[in-house]
C-alpha cells in the first residue's frame, strides 16, 4: 500500500481509534510534520502522551488517546493564508468560536491558529482538530 500523504493517514488513524473507543493507537510512518502536529494536539489536551519508536525502518509513534478528539483532518490542498483571513478559514472548518484549533505551518514552525494570529504570521493551513 502506497501512502500518499501520512499527515492524513495519521489523523484519520486517531479518528477511527478514538470512535472505538480505544486508549492507544500507533501511527506510522513517522515524521518530524506528524510529531509536531501531535505535540501541538497533546499542548492543547487533545492526546496524551506520546513516544517515538524506532522500529529500524520508517519508526512510528505511540499516542494515548483521552477521547478528546471529536474529528480531525488535513486541509487539501495547503491553502496560503494571511492572519486577517484566519477567521474566515476558522468559521469554514471548526464548528464554532473557540472549540478546536487550526494547524499552520509557518516560518515560526507548526503552531495553532491563534498563536498565528498573537504572532501576526500567515502560513499554509494544513489541519484540524476539534
Amino acid at each position: 500500500m502506497t501512502r500518499m500523504d501520512p499527515l492524513s493517514d495519521a489523523l484519520s488513524n486517531i479518528n477511527n481509534n478514538e470512535e472505538k473507543r480505544k486508549h492507544e493507537c500507533i501511527i506510522k510512518p513517522a515524521s518530524k510534520l506528524i510529531g509536531h502536529v501531535l505535540r501541538l494536539m497533546q499542548e492543547k489536551g487533545y492526546v496524551g502522551a506520546f513516544e517515538y519508536i524506532d522500529d529500524g525502518r520508517t519508526g512510528k509513534f505511540r499516542v494515548q488517546l483521552l477521547g478528546r478528539v471529536n474529528k480531525c483532518g488535513v486541509i487539501k490542498p495547503r491553502f496560503s493564508v494571511k492572519v486577517d483571513e484566519i477567521e474566515a478559514w476558522e468559521n469554514k472548518f471548526l464548528p464554532g468560536k473557540n472549540f478546536g484549533f487550526l494547524i499552520l505551518t509557518t516560518s515560526d514552525g507548526v503552531i495553532a491558529h491563534t498563536e498565528a494570529v498573537e504572532k501576526n504570521v500567515g502560513g499554509r493551513l494544513m489541519a484540524y482538530v476539534y
